[in-house]
């Protein structure tokens, strides 16, 4: 009982890790990363597509990005999807590849994307405590129902706590490392 109420908070917990890595790599940084226009939709044929699954990205370069369409009738749909995200990029298409070029942040602009990343933590802080709390109640009522003695419930409990810390420190420190990414000049 408490074993697979472990593994299903070990997986919650993945997940909410899982999610802050994604929301962390589409934050753009000064450099360039493909992880910024991976997911990117594009409207291709009457259909949203990630970007990556219609053109190779590439970086060529520290503050570029090079995206080459497989399909060169694309191009178009992939500038258009590019202007109309909030990435604050502009494409440069020569019929071919599109190149965008990623400009050097302000101090300004570095603060604002360190909040913003501190929030995406927090969050990703409070789905793992949500976890822990309920991982916590499924334990008190096994207790309550009589399916685990009092003994295994206190267990249970140190165990939570264990992987919520655990947890804890694996986005405390994704947090970290992408706040000295950004403030990185």
């Amino acid at each position: 009982m408490i074993d697979d109420v472990l593994s299903e908070a070990r997986e919650k917990m993945d997940k909410a890790v899982e999610a802050l890595k994604s929301d962390l790599s589409a934050m753009r940084t000064g450099r360039a990363s493909t992880g910024l226009v991976d997911k990117l939709l594009v409207e291709y044929y009457g259909t949203p597509t990630a970007l990556q699954e219609l053109a190779l990205i590439s970086i060529p370069e520290p503050q570029l990005i090079a995206i080459r369409p497989f399909d060169p009738g694309a191009i178009k749909d992939i500038e258009r999807a590019l202007n109309q995200s909030d990435l604050g990029l502009t494409p440069n298409n020569d019929g071919k590849i599109i190149r965008l070029q990623i400009p050097s942040l302000t101090e300004e602009r570095r603060r604002d994307l360190t909040k913003s990343a501190s929030k995406r933590v927090e969050e990703a802080r409070i789905s793992i405590r949500n976890t822990r709390r309920d991982s916590l109640s499924d334990l008190k009522s096994f207790e309550q129902e009589k399916l685990i003695s009092e003994d295994d419930l206190y267990f249970g409990r140190d165990e939570v706590q264990k992987v919520t810390d655990e947890y804890i420190n694996k986005v405390d420190q994704i947090g970290s490392n992408k706040e000295k990414e950004i403030l990185e000049v």
